[in-house]
């Protein structure tokens, strides 16, 4: 039985105030994931994702970034980038978008590592793979979701 008392919990603002200070200093963060916005692409509790610095040029369409929202952190795929202006959506999410500008990129992430040891990079065939199944499961439960409302509307 493994002994957990070493595993602290701390408030988000101090934890993101550290992986800022790492992520300036050039540094690479990992970070378990927790919340469901990203599922399929990454799971709650289980995958960690390899944050690393990232320029304002370099930022492109189907990143997953870690930037400043409203007073927190969020995890979410780049879908825009209109100037200085970015789109978010979370891949798990059904319609929500979240607006930012590129100052407000903390990271993104060059590699995720999934529970049972497999690890795949940004740009590899794995991360492809992976995010158009998550993009068409996205897709899918939004016509499933816009179907059933319109059905219950007739109602």
């Amino acid at each position: 039985m493994s002994n957990n008392s070493s595993i602290k919990t701390i408030p988000n603002a101090i934890f993101f105030a550290s992986v800022e200070e790492m992520i300036a200093e050039g540094r690479r963060v990992e970070m378990t994931v927790r919340g469901f916005s990203m599922r399929p692409f990454v799971r709650n509790g289980t995958d960690v994702v390899v944050l690393a610095p990232v320029e304002g040029s370099d930022l492109e369409v189907g990143m997953v970034v870690l930037f400043r929202y409203r007073g927190g952190h969020i995890l979410h795929r780049l879908v825009g980038i209109d100037g200085g202006r970015l789109t978010f959506e979370g891949d798990g999410n059904y319609r929500q978008v979240e607006r930012a500008e590129v100052g407000d990129v903390v990271a993104c992430v060059a590699a995720v590592k999934l529970a049972g040891g497999r690890e795949f990079a940004y740009g590899s065939g794995a991360w492809r793979r992976r995010s158009r199944i998550s993009m068409v499961r996205k897709w899918g439960r939004r016509v499933a979701l816009d179907v059933k409302n319109k059905l219950l509307k007739k109602r």
